[in-house]
């Protein structure tokens, strides 16, 4: 038998529907149920908040690191430590750990990058408020998955393949990114 269901006043009732009628409405059902209103930013919107977010970045690192190296741009000579596939620079470890809190501290108390904020987006928690410390610190360092195996590659499949745009970290986290209303 071929039985939807219909919520009213706390309880289901089955209700019955031509078959393809009956898997579409389910569908659109079942993602409405879950969206409730909500519109879910999609790989664009996500890309562009992220593109602002490193142009931010490069308008303060680069000036940075010109007075620090007396250049705009490192290249592997212009590293403290550089052997082989190893180049590393303590000017570097501090511009990561800005980027780290950055994304952390924003996301967790703000709801949103600047980037994400210029464009109008908002990271929230399940239930629609700001994700916190806790969620914010879990969907930040699960980038470190979402971008496998190179390029954000597992992080671009899951929000294209997700009703509601997740990657990893969103899901595990249990946040979403949204169009701020």
């Amino acid at each position: 038998k071929d039985l939807s269901y219909q919520a009213g006043c706390g309880r289901q009732t089955p209700v019955r529907r031509p078959r393809a009628l009956s898997a579409c409405k389910a569908v659109v059902h079942e993602v409405l149920v879950m969206t409730k209103g909500t519109c879910y930013a999609g790989l664009a919107a996500r890309f562009a908040a992220l593109v602002i977010d490193f142009l931010l970045f490069c308008a303060m690192f680069f000036p940075i690191t010109r007075m620090a190296k007396g250049v705009w741009l490192m290249s592997a000579s212009d590293h403290r430590w550089a052997s082989g596939w190893v180049v590393f620079d303590p000017i570097c470890l501090v511009f990561l750990v800005v980027i780290v809190v950055y994304y952390v501290a924003f996301e967790a108390f703000a709801g949103a990058t600047l980037g994400k904020w210029a464009l109008g987006l908002r990271v929230v928690s399940l239930n629609g408020t700001k994700p916190g410390l806790r969620r914010s610190m879990i969907r930040n360092v699960l980038r470190l998955v979402d971008s496998l195996p190179t390029l954000n590659i597992l992080g671009v499949i899951l929000i294209l393949t997700s009703s509601q745009n997740a990657r990893f970290g969103d899901r595990v986290a249990e946040t979403r990114v949204v169009h701020r209303c």
